[in-house]
């Protein structure tokens, strides 16, 4: 999953997270090709809890300085990401990382970055920019 400018939101701080945020997912698919995707899964999931909260309040932040319309659907569908997270975090503890869980990561890493950051990201930057 490469990032690409069609997915840019227009807001550099923001674009620079996603695209680590695809590089990451990058690596996991590509250590599941390889067949080392358990190995890589906890890593991934670590990585993500830590930095997508950050991210996250980054964005949050962002949204209300420039008086977002949106902000509390993004904090709600934020959290949500988060729950699902965790769930995920304790069945991959809980199972030693077997196979559906790395498929889980694998499907819930592709929804987000796909259908979040490409539809509901995208709407900061067009209303940032309408606005200008």
């Amino acid at each position: 999953m490469p990032w690409h400018p069609s997915l840019s939101v227009g807001i550099d701080l923001i674009d620079d997270q996603h695209k680590e945020l695809f590089r990451r997912a990058d690596m996991l698919f590509e250590a599941g090709r390889k067949g080392q995707a358990k190995e890589h899964v906890g890593e991934l999931l670590e990585f993500l809890d830590s930095y997508t909260k950050q991210h996250f309040k980054d964005e949050e932040e962002y949204m209300a300085s420039i008086g977002y319309p949106g902000l509390e659907e993004q904090k709600r569908a934020h959290a949500a990401f988060v729950r699902q997270l965790q769930e995920l975090r304790q069945k991959y503890d809980a199972s030693g990382g077997n196979l559906t869980v790395i498929i889980s990561a694998n499907q819930l890493v592709i929804n987000w970055l796909t259908k979040h950051v490409s539809n509901v990201d995208r709407k900061i930057g067009e209303f940032l920019h309408r606005g200008k």
